[in-house]
């Protein structure tokens, strides 16, 4: 083994080891936000007896996990009901691993370190665990793949709660890839790549997408809340429908495993939204965190951490907020909605693209305003009709339309 190779496997060893120890703690300190959160908007206190300040509640429980009693029902399969948390787990941890978190870091380095040799690296270190040139592509599949941890855990746990709990996840996961993944293509078009790292790079060379790519922003956020099985979609967990859903039939600590990988896929879709439609790293209104240097990698590190962490107050302050979307509107949603909206958006951004080119409106920057201002029209005019219910409408429009239709025919017995 070469001293260079030697060098990058130490480093990449360190990266993997400070990404996935930030992303565990910090998914254990998540659940306790999210009560922290909720106790805020409902004016009280909150867990307060563990710790200064409750600040070791999530400790408490994780020990309370531990300890206690595995079950495991009389009829289930026995692999498969052991291996789907795992299933669920897994795919939500691997997601942390491509995307940058910070600016390149100019790293140089040339020691021995005793019977292991030497190690030798010289030039800059991208601050993500495994810089792909794939990027979102694989982070689209490796999350679909969460689904079947899901589906495994309704099924060997042979209880017909958490097989309909299963089937109604599984069902919701696969509804709404489709159009997470068709709002996604948009990007593609304007970014020119599917990695992350040049993404992050087109924008600090124009807008941050959100602005030209609203729309795009819009039906991926509402999508990952659906992925995440967060409120106001949280129909495969919903306790007074289901009992609890996929994991009833589970305890102890692989009960546990299905929200740490929740709160694991949270983080995942905010870490993503940050950095397709709010410039990732990026420090807006300047270069300097562009020149290189150990303090632009910590300051662009920690201005991600500030918008991943303001994606995740909202994602919680959501379930705090709004109520629970019935069965048939949560799927009226992704497909009566979302997969048409998302289709007609890539024809228009296509054609707009195509349009400016032809007209002489070249570089990114007058490009994105450009789009900018398409994203302002289009997203008032889908706005206003979306509030009018002339899309989605609830059981009361349906309600008024078959007493109108039955006064109607009323009307047409009596004449």
């Amino acid at each position: 083994m070469t001293p260079i190779l030697k060098g990058f496997l130490l480093v990449s060893i360190i990266k993997m080891l400070l990404v996935f120890t930030v992303i565990m703690v910090g998914v254990a300190l998540l659940t306790l936000m999210e009560r922290k959160v909720s106790a805020w908007m409902q004016n009280r206190r909150g867990p307060n007896r563990v710790g200064p300040a409750g600040l070791l509640q999530p400790a408490a429980d994780g020990l309370k996990n531990i300890l206690k009693e595995e079950t495991f029902p009389a009829l289930a399969n026995r692999w498969l009901f052991l291996l789907a948390p795992a299933f669920s787990f897994i795919p939500a941890l691997l997601l942390s691993a491509v995307i940058p978190f910070g600016a390149p870091l100019p790293l140089s380095f040339d020691f021995t370190l005793g019977p292991l040799g030497r190690f030798v690296h010289h030039g800059t270190m991208p601050m993500v665990v495994a810089d792909l040139p794939i990027g979102f592509l694989f982070v689209l599949a490796i999350s679909s793949m969460g689904v079947y941890g899901i589906a495994l855990a309704g099924w060997s746990s042979n209880s017909k709660y958490a097989l309909l709990g299963g089937l109604r996840a599984a069902a919701q996961m696969v509804s709404y890839e489709v159009p997470m993944g068709l709002s996604l293509i948009p990007v593609l078009l304007l970014s020119g790549n599917v990695s992350l790292s040049a993404i992050i790079q087109e924008q600090q060379l124009g807008l941050w997408y959100v602005l030209p790519l609203f729309l795009s922003f819009f039906i991926f956020l509402i999508s990952g809340f659906a992925e995440t099985n967060r409120l106001p979609f949280d129909l495969p967990e919903a306790e007074s429908e289901l009992i609890a859903g996929y994991h009833t039939e589970y305890s102890a600590m692989k009960f546990s495993f299905f929200f740490i990988a929740e709160y694991a896929n949270v983080v995942t879709v905010c870490a993503m939204v940050t950095t397709l439609f709010f410039g990732g790293w990026d420090i807006p209104f300047t270069h300097w965190d562009e020149s290189g240097g150990v303090l632009q990698t910590i300051a662009t590190a920690g201005f991600f951490f500030v918008k991943v962490m303001f994606w995740i107050f909202f994602v919680m302050w959501i379930r705090w907020t709004l109520p629970r979307f019935r069965y048939d509107q949560l799927m009226a949603l992704g497909w009566k909605f979302f997969m048409p909206v998302t289709l007609v958006y890539i024809m228009v951004v296509c054609v707009v693209l195509y349009a400016s080119d032809r007209a002489g409106v070249h570089g990114v920057l007058p490009t994105h305003l450009v789009l900018t201002g398409l994203s302002v029209i289009l997203a008032i005019a889908l706005f206003l009709v979306l509030d009018r219910g002339h899309l989605l409408s609830g059981s009361a429009g349906r309600r008024a339309r078959a007493a109108a239709a039955r006064q109607a025919q009323r009307l047409a017995a009596s004449s």
